[in-house]
């Protein structure tokens, strides 16, 4: 009973902290303290209401149990990071990104191949992972690379669709100034067409990253070898050994999470002049 009476004390001090920051004028600090506050809450109550409720670990491992397993298993969860987002995710990325920009500008450059290529770039996002995993193990073996052209295949259609529809975001009078300062094709890109699609870069880059980590995981289901989060997470829930289920989780949670930052703030950096970053200031 104790501990259902602390569940409901949290949340009421959570809450009521919360509403009084919402309340502050908006500022760096508070805008961090609003999402600290309600996850501490969340994590606390979590703790609170498996003891309570007496719920089973292997239904619903506490947090304090996910945190000490996580600690002892350092070394594991690292090799699982490096095999998953360092090998797999993170080298689908940028391939597939890099594929996809280098196309759309060809695309762009000769109008035909939009008819031809988008249909085609279409056809693939609809291809359903759980399908394409196993043929693409097949094909490249159990190790990274499998799952790296998962991933290839998971980002390289909304990469290339935001880089496409950035490049025609210029209006016609800008492109009809560039010609009057004489500028051709590849200058007009650089100097006008390429800056304006940043936005729209950057935004298939931000949806690209959780596709990244997700496709590699999957694919890791499907056959891999001995390390990896995705073979981790197989292999534990077959030993009812959820605790560690978890910690590969928040090891998932937190690498996502990093590199979608990573991104935003790239983003930040690089388009600071452009309207949509000066309204987010």
């Amino acid at each position: 009973m104790g501990w259902l009476v602390a569940a409901i004390i949290v949340w009421f001090l959570g809450r009521q902290i919360n509403a009084r920051l919402a309340r502050r004028p908006a500022s760096r600090a508070t805008g961090l303290a609003g999402p600290v506050i309600f996850g501490v809450t969340v994590i606390v109550i979590w703790e609170c209401l498996v003891h309570g409720l007496e719920i089973s670990p292997i239904l619903l491992p506490p947090p304090s149990q996910i945190a000490v397993t996580f600690a002892g298993s350092l070394p594991t969860l690292w090799r699982d990071f490096v095999q998953t987002v360092i090998k797999g995710a993170l080298t689908g990325y940028i391939i597939g990104c890099g594929a996809a920009f280098l196309l759309a500008v060809a695309i762009d450059r000769f109008p035909f191949l939009q008819r031809g290529l988008l249909p085609v770039a279409s056809f693939m996002a609809a291809l359903p992972i759980i399908g394409l995993a196993p043929i693409l193990v097949m094909w490249f073996g159990f190790d990274w690379q499998s799952k790296a052209a998962v991933v290839v295949v998971m980002v390289f259609f909304p990469m290339l669709v935001n880089t496409v529809e950035g490049l025609n975001d210029t209006g016609p009078m800008q492109r009809d100034l560039m010609r009057t300062y004489a500028a051709g094709y590849w200058k007009t890109l650089l100097k006008l067409r390429l800056p304006a699609a940043m936005p729209f870069i950057f935004n298939g880059l931000k949806i690209a990253t959780t596709l990244a980590l997700i496709g590699a995981i999957v694919a890791e289901f499907f056959g891999s070898p001995t390390k990896g989060m995705g073979f981790r997470i197989s292999i534990s829930v077959g030993q009812l050994a959820m605790d560690l289920v978890w910690a590969e989780i928040v090891v998932a949670a937190i690498a996502g999470s990093a590199f979608y930052g990573g991104i935003a703030l790239l983003e930040k950096a690089l388009t600071f002049w452009h309207p949509s970053q000066r309204s987010r200031a």
